[in-house]
């Protein structure tokens, strides 16, 4: 069934990769941006091209009003510069706003326009409940890291998986994106030698390369998928491992292994937290009711070839 999409945030590392799937198939895809110097972009993907701003309501109805669109694709974000896991909520400042006010004018638009499918962006990289086993499923509930500079973060994230899912709607929890343009700012890091190991680098993390993160969630619109998914990998791993892979790949030096408490003092409760007792995440559930294939079913693959 050819559909009418609506892709909020089309110029992000996943709208890029998104619209060219969804034109791929078939659909006909309004993408939009913040920025008119983006809007040839967005041409050049084979998308229809709106500016928009999330996080003003007449702006967002008016857009979604004109496209008319059958589905509504939420990847609006702004995690931008270096990054900062100590102050992250101030790093994800706008992102947070854009996951609860921006998330509420869609869901209003949608409502006001008719439209009756709504698919969103959450995420599951290491923040699954820090009690059981390393891997979590849909049933698990995440961590929501009270009093940490994490916990602005994941309030927004639990705001997105609760008003979609109340609109008969899908959340997809993706992991640690990586690929061209999502890793960047990490690898710089590693190859400066300035992502460490912290204390026995047990936490987990689960990843999923960009293109497969566009290709489930291609699925989830077309099925008008209903609930959360968790779209990672299939190698939930300890950041012992991915980590000192990740600098093999990048032709750097293997990492530096620092105590906790000199981590904590230099990166916050968050990164200490998240390299040593992250939980990883299972992706059977939108295996078996997606149908999904993953061209990069490990990270190990997709490092390893994005950094040739």
């Amino acid at each position: 069934m050819v559909m009418r999409v609506f892709v909020a945030g089309g110029t992000g590392v996943i709208g890029r990769r998104l619209v060219p799937q969804l034109v791929a198939r078939g659909h006909q895809v309004t993408a939009t941006t913040t920025s008119p110097g983006k809007l040839g972009l967005l041409e050049q993907l084979g998308a229809d091209a709106v500016v928009m701003d999330g996080l003003d309501a007449v702006s967002v109805g008016e857009a979604v009003a004109k496209a008319r669109p059958d589905a509504i694709v939420h990847q609006m974000t702004a995690i931008a510069g270096k990054p900062d896991m100590k102050h992250m909520d101030r790093w994800f400042g706008t992102t947070n706003r854009l996951r609860t006010e921006g998330t509420d004018h869609l869901l209003a638009a949608a409502e006001a326009t008719g439209v009756s499918h709504f698919v969103a962006q959450s995420y599951a990289g290491w923040n699954g409940i820090r009690r059981g086993g390393w891997v979590k499923t849909e049933e698990d509930p995440l961590d929501l890291h009270a009093g940490t500079a994490a916990h602005a973060v994941m309030e927004a994230i639990r705001h997105v998986e609760d008003v979609v899912l109340k609109a008969g709607g899908a959340a997809l929890r993706y992991g640690g994106l990586y690929g061209p343009g999502a890793t960047d700012d990490l690898v710089e890091l590693v190859r400066k030698r300035r992502f460490p190991l912290v204390g026995g680098g047990t936490g987990y993390t689960s990843w999923v390369h960009l293109e497969d993160a566009a290709s489930a969630t291609v699925l989830a619109v077309e099925q008008q998928a209903k609930g959360v998914f968790n779209i990672v990998d299939d190698e939930p791993a300890p950041a012992s491992e991915w980590l000192p892979y990740l600098a093999a790949c990048a032709g750097a030096k293997p990492p530096m292994r620092v105590p906790k408490w000199l981590a904590r003092l230099l990166a916050g409760e968050v990164a200490v937290t998240m390299m040593t007792e992250g939980r990883g995440f299972s992706n059977g559930k939108a295996k078996r009711e997606l149908g999904w294939e993953l061209r990069y079913p490990s990270w190990r693959k997709g490092f390893e070839e994005g950094l040739a």
